[in-house]
């Protein structure tokens, strides 16, 4: 890119090929990715309220002589975004190849942030006693709707805030904007190197926002 060699007073003789580039990008530890996602994040003053939501990427299609020894079988790839409601930064993602229920990934993602919690909003599918319990014991205030199966569960939904409640959609509108700005599809083959590219959509993400 041009304009941005020239920003960096450099040239483009002096850059590395792309292809070089790439191969370091995997060679690097996902530990590193996830710290430059935690730094990108604290370059903003998070809100009270935080929420956590799932969507889907679409994957690159792989050859078959890949994707069989791999059991690369499904078509996306399932992520878990942890967002601060208040400035939209995305505080901790996390990605599967298979199909897990939300609440394991929910309990993965939120207990391992806890110290960036205060109050957490989320639909149904992360309806949960343990992980309500887990978030209580912390300080954390969860807002998560059970399912109605009795008027207890009815009497329960009705007792929480329906603004905080709603802020849930604050994930929703990231991820559209993460789709829409870095584009809904994978390219890279290897599913580590589709969590790290998902890691740099969201810390770039982060950046963006606080310029």
């Amino acid at each position: 890119m041009p304009g941005i060699v020239e920003k960096m007073n450099l040239k483009t003789s002096e850059l590395p090929d792309f292809t070089t580039v790439c191969v370091r990008k995997q060679q690097l530890k996902i530990a590193i990715w996830r710290t430059l996602l935690r730094l990108s994040a604290t370059l903003h003053d998070t809100g009270d309220v935080q929420a956590t939501d799932a969507t889907a990427f679409d994957r690159h299609s792989a050859s078959r002589h890949y994707a069989n020894p791999t059991e690369y079988t499904f078509r996306s790839v399932k992520t878990t975004a942890l967002v601060d409601c208040e400035t939209s930064t995305v505080l901790d993602i996390h990605c599967s190849m298979k199909q897990p229920h939300d609440t394991h990934v929910g309990w993965q993602v939120l207990t391992r942030n806890l110290n960036q919690l205060q109050t957490i909003a989320a639909d149904k599918g992360y309806d949960w006693d343990d992980l309500r319990a887990e978030l209580r014991e912390s300080g954390v205030r969860p807002v998560i709707k059970q399912w109605e199966f009795s008027p207890l569960d009815i009497a329960h939904n009705a007792r929480h805030d329906d603004d905080v409640y709603h802020l849930r959609s604050v994930a929703e509108a990231v991820f559209f904007a993460l789709k829409q700005r870095y584009g809904d599809t994978l390219r890279a083959r290897t599913w580590f190197g589709q969590f790290r590219e998902l890691v740099l959509k969201a810390s770039v993400w982060n950046l963006e926002l606080a310029l």
